[in-house]
Order: C-alpha cells, then sequence, then structure tokens
C-alpha cells in the first residue's frame, strides 16, 4: 500500500527538555522523506509550567516552529504546534499558553496523574496500578470536557512503562469501560484521536493506542485521527507512520486529519 500524503504530526525539537535537534534538522529529514507536513509539537508541561521554565520554552519553540514554515515553504507545510501536558493540573498556565501563540495544532497529552509521578518514573513495585489507572482514565475524560485542544495524544501512554518497560500483565479488559467512555467524550467534543506510532521503536512494540481501541473508536462512528512519531530526534521522524497508516486503513479509516489554524484537514489514506 502506498500513500500519497504522509505527515507527521507529533515532533519535538530541542525546544523540549527531552528533544536533540532542531526545528531545521527535523524539516529536512520530513523533506528527504518525502512528507507532504510536519507539526512541531514543543513539549508545555502545565503542572511545571514556570518552575520547569516551560513558559519560556514555549515562545522559543513557537517562533522556531515559524521560522520553519517560512524556510521551508513550497517544500513542506510545517504547522505550529504544542503538546500540552496536564492541562487540568495548572488550568491557568494552559490557558496563559494557548492565548499567548495562535497554533495551528494542539495536543492535549497526559504524562502523570494529579499527585503522581510521571508513568516513566513510578515505583511500579509499590503503586496501586489499577487504582492509578483508574485516576488516568478519569482525568482524561475531565481533560476532553475541558476541550481546548484538538487531538488527544497518546491514549494508554502507561502501557509503554507498565507493559513495555517492566513486563507487568495487565487485564487491558478490564478498562474497556473507561476507554469507550473516552472514545465517546472525544467523539461528541469533536475532538481527534491521536496514533502515537512511537511504541513501534519501543519495547511496547505497539503503537498507542493499539488496533482494538482504533477499532472500537471507528465503530463507535470516530472519524478524526492524527498520526505522529513522538520523535525527539531527526532519525525518528516518520518512524512507524506508514505502518499506522496501514492499521487505521485496516480499521475502517479512510482519511486522516492534520490541523491548519486550528481546524482539521482531511487527508486520504492510500
Amino acid at each position: 500500500m502506498s500513500f500519497q500524503y504522509l505527515s507527521d504530526c507529533h515532533l519535538h525539537t530541542d525546544c523540549s527538555p527531552d528533544g536533540a535537534d532542531s526545528a531545521a534538522m527535523m524539516c529536512e529529514n520530513a523533506v528527504r522523506l518525502g512528507y507532504y507536513a510536519v507539526a512541531l509539537t514543543d513539549h508545555c508541561e502545565c503542572n511545571a509550567y514556570r518552575a520547569g521554565g516551560y513558559d519560556r520554552s514555549a515562545e522559543r519553540a513557537y517562533y522556531a516552529a515559524k521560522k520553519a514554515a517560512a524556510v521551508f515553504s513550497g517544500r513542506l507545510h510545517v504547522q505550529t504546534g504544542v503538546e500540552l501536558g496536564q492541562p487540568l493540573q495548572n488550568l491557568s498556565a494552559a490557558e496563559e499558553v494557548l492565548g499567548r501563540f495562535p497554533y495551528d495544532f494542539v495536543l492535549g497529552s497526559l504524562h502523570n496523574v494529579s499527585g503522581q509521578e510521571d508513568f516513566w518514573r513510578l515505583d511500579y513495585a509499590a503503586a496501586d496500578l489499577n487504582g492509578i489507572l483508574d485516576r488516568y482514565f478519569d482525568e482524561i475524560v475531565r481533560m476532553i470536557e475541558w476541550g481546548k485542544f484538538d487531538s488527544l495524544a497518546h491514549l494508554t501512554y502507561p502501557w509503554r512503562y507498565i507493559t513495555g518497560e517492566h513486563g507487568i500483565p495487565m487485564d487491558n479488559a478490564r478498562f474497556s469501560g473507561r476507554i469507550d467512555r473516552v472514545l465517546r467524550a472525544l467523539i461528541e467534543k469533536n475532538i481527534a484521536l491521536e496514533l502515537n506510532t512511537s511504541g513501534f521503536r519501543q519495547k511496547l512494540g505497539a503503537p498507542m493506542p493499539d488496533f482494538p481501541v482504533l477499532a472500537r473508536y471507528r465503530e463507535l462512528g470516530g472519524m478524526l485521527v492524527t498520526i505522529g512519531s513522538d520523535a525527539h530526534r531527526w532519525a525518528d521522524v516518520g518512524g512507524g507512520i506508514e505502518m499506522g497508516l496501514r492499521l487505521l486503513h485496516r480499521a475502517g479509516f479512510r482519511h486522516y486529519v492534520v490541523y491548519v489554524d486550528r481546524k482539521p484537514q482531511l487527508l486520504p489514506i492510500g
């Protein structure tokens, strides 16, 4: 299966604390790979907005993306974006950054539930996983009800660490009702679901979310899906995107979306 339009709408540059390469390097690789569009979505962790320096890095990231959009005009569509982490844990910070910059695209993400460490730092020997995951899905639903973002990033992110890094078996069926609640809320609010392909290159070995959740979203009537590699270095730009598009096609999707001026634009799969 070949693709006319390849896009990667989740990329981190060196404006993110964990990013390695410049916006120009990320975009150069996208051009080399023949991509149609990218969104530069550097981190803005709202729960560490000032303490972590995100109030300053968000400005650098926005203007780096604007510069890249001008430099690569005619070769690559470059959208200005942000990954807004834990917005409800510091709502004033979330509102501030959204008011400062006229983004094309806003990802909403949850890396830790309120009062807990990021899932990659949790002490899994001591954690009440079922309880924490119940809170994870509940907080995501509240984020969707707030609704000031365009696509929900990496649903099932905790599985990257629980199953992928620590090999802890999970009864996924236990959370099916909570996942359905998330999917229905997205559809009701007209917010997209992200297919995050980073799991293909990690120990998890699968995207976030994986095929059963994608198929269920489609079954419930979901139509809006964005796709992103979550690359933090130039070499990972586009990683897993074609595999992800094949998975979306298998789940019944014939289009995915990119956002320009916070509005979804349909691109065909195939």
